[in-house]
C-alpha cells in the first residue's frame, strides 16, 4: 500500500514494470477497493470460474502488481483480465465506490500494448473487428445468413468435421439472428419529421451490428421518436462508435471512431441510443479524451447528450395513445444500460406505461447473458453457462416474451431460449407496436 501513495504522490518508479506511463489504472482508485467481497456474488467471472484472479478485487490485486517494480505482463495475468466480462455489476454492488470500470478501462489498452497474443487468438479479435464494426461488410453477409436459414443449412453445417467440435463456430451458428434478404439494402430515412409540435432534433446512432440484423427495431424507434414529437435524424457516416474496440482496448482504433462520432452527431439536441453497449461507449466519451486538451471539452458535451432512448421517452409526458398489448413480458436487464449507464427505472416505466402488458423480474437480473461484445466468441464454454443460466431465469417467469435493449443480448438470449419459442423485443418494439395498436405477430392473441 505504501508503494502505491508512493506512486499516485511521486509518479512511476523508473524500475521495469509491467504498465507503462501512459493512462495506466490509476493507484488512488486502485486503493479504494478493500477487499470486502460484495461484488463477488455479482461477478459472472467468478460465478463460473470460481478463482479468486478472476473476479473484480481479484483483477485489482493484479492491476496493484502492475505498478510494482519488476512486474511484468504475463499469460496469466492476461488470461484473467480476458475472462473479464466487462458487465460492470461490481460497480452496482461495491458498498466503496470502487470505480472498476474506469481501472478496467485503463488495465486493457496496456495489455494490448506490453503482451503479444497467441497468432490464432489475435487473427480471431482482427477478423471480428473487421467483419462486425463495418456495416457494409455485414450487409454483404445478408444474403448467404438468409440462405442458410431458409434452406435449413446452419444443422448441417453445425455437425461437420472441424465445426462440431469448435465451439466458437457453434457459437456463430446459434446466435446468428434470423434475417431476410431486405437487411441487405434497407435504409432509414435522413430525417424523419417530428409529429405534431417539435420537442427537438435528435439524432439516432444506428449501431454497426443494430442496422442490419436489427434494423426493425431502428426503425421502430424512429417512428415511436417521430411520433412523440422528435424529428429525428440518421446518419450513415461514422459506421462504428468504437464501443467494441474500447472495450477490447483497441484504443486508437476506438479513439479514431470516437472523434469521428462526436464531429457527426454534437450539433443536436441530443444522441439517441438504443443499443446500450453504444450508449455506454459514448457517454464514457468525456472519460476516454479527458487528457486530449483538443477534444476533452467536445467529448464532455457529447456524452452529457447522449441519451439511452428510454430516458429521453421517459422524461417526457407521452402524446401518442399506447393500446393494450396483453401479453407477460420478463425484463432483461442489459448490463452496459443497468450497471454502466445505470439506467434500470426508465425502460421499465415505458413498458409499464402499456395498457395490460405484465412486466415481470427474473432473478439474477445482474447477472450478464454471457454476450458481453465479443465475450462469446472468444469465451464460449464460460459464456454458454451464463446464457443457460441466464434463459433458465427468465423462462421460470413464466413469460410470453423478453425485452431486452441490446442486440448482443437479444443474440445470446435468443439461442438460449430458442426451443421455447420465446421471443425477444427491444423496448421499443413493443412500444412501437402498441402505438400503433398490434400485436407481435409471433404471440398468439
Amino acid at each position: 500500500m505504501t508503494d502505491l501513495l508512493q506512486i499516485a504522490e511521486h509518479g512511476v518508479p523508473p524500475e521495469r514494470r509491467a504498465w507503462d506511463d501512459h493512462r495506466p489504472p490509476a493507484p488512488e482508485l486502485i486503493q479504494d477497493c478493500v477487499h470486502c467481497g460484495f461484488c463477488l456474488p455479482t461477478c459472472p467471472s467468478h460465478l463460473v470460474f470460481e478463482e479468486e484472479m478472476d473476479s473484480p478485487r481479484g483483477r485489482i490485486v493484479l492491476m496493484r502488481v502492475g505498478h510494482e517494480p519488476g512486474s511484468d505482463v504475463s499469460e496469466e495475468m492476461v488470461r484473467h483480465f480476458d475472462r473479464c466480462l466487462g458487465c460492470m455489476a461490481c460497480v452496482t454492488a461495491c458498498p466503496s465506490g470502487v470505480q472498476y470500470d474506469r481501472l478496467i478501462e485503463n488495465t486493457r489498452p496496456q495489455l494490448e500494448r506490453q503482451f503479444d497474443r497467441p497468432v490464432e487468438r489475435r487473427a480471431l479479435r482482427n477478423a471480428i473487428f473487421a467483419l462486425f464494426t463495418h456495416p457494409g461488410r455485414v450487409r454483404a453477409l445478408v444474403p448467404l445468413l438468409a440462405a442458410q436459414q431458409r434452406l435449413g443449412l446452419n444443422a448441417r453445417i453445425a455437425v461437420l468435421p472441424g465445426v462440431r467440435s469448435n465451439e466458437r463456430l457453434q457459437t456463430l451458428l446459434r446466435t446468428a439472428p434470423s434475417v431476410s434478404l431486405r437487411a441487405a439494402v434497407a435504409q432509414l430515412p435522413a430525417v424523419t419529421p417530428a409529429r405534431g409540435e417539435r420537442r427537438g432534433r435528435v439524432a439516432l446512432m444506428q449501431g454497426c451490428i443494430n442496422r442490419v440484423f436489427f434494423g426493425d427495431v431502428n426503425a421502430a424507434t424512429v417512428r415511436v421518436l417521430a411520433a412523440e414529437g422528435w424529428e429525428v435524424h440518421t446518419k450513415r457516416l461514422p459506421r462504428c462508435c468504437g464501443a467494441l474496440q474500447m472495450h477490447a482496448g483497441l484504443e486508437d482504433e476506438a479513439l479514431a471512431l470516437a472523434r469521428a462520432t462526436i464531429a457527426a452527431y454534437e450539433d443536436f439536441d441530443a444522441i439517441a441510443v438504443n443499443v446500450a453497449g453504444c450508449g455506454s461507449a459514448m457517454k464514457d466519451y468525456a472519460h476516454l479524451m479527458d487528457d486530449d486538451p483538443e477534444w476533452a471539452e467536445r467529448a464532455k458535451a457529447f456524452s452529457a447528450k447522449t441519451k439511452d432512448v428510454t430516458e429521453l421517452l421517459a422524461g417526457e409526458e407521452p402524446r401518442v395513445v399506447r393500446h393494450p398489448l396483453p401479453i407477460k413480458v420478463a425484463y432483461h436487464d442489459a448490463c452496459h444500460l443497468a450497471h454502466a449507464q445505470g439506467v434500470r427505472s426508465e425502460p421499465r416505466e415505458l413498458l409499464r406505461s402499456i395498457p395490460d402488458l405484465e412486466l415481470l423480474e427474473p432473478a439474477g437480473w445482474e447477472i450478464c447473458c454471457g454476450s458481453a461484445g465479443i465475450y462469446n466468441i472468444m469465451e464460449p464454454e464460460a459464456a454458454g453457462k451464463l446464457g443457460q443460466l441466464k434463459a433458465a431465469n427468465l423462462v421460470a417467469t413464466g413469460a410470453q416474451a423478453i425485452a431486452a435493449g441490446n442486440p448482443g443480448c437479444a443474440m445470446q438470449i435468443s439461442a438460449h431460449v430458442r426451443d421455447r419459442a420465446l421471443p425477444v423485443y427491444h423496448p421499443m418494439t413493443l412500444l412501437d407496436l402498441s402505438q400503433r395498436n398490434q400485436m407481435p405477430k409471433e404471440i398468439d392473441p
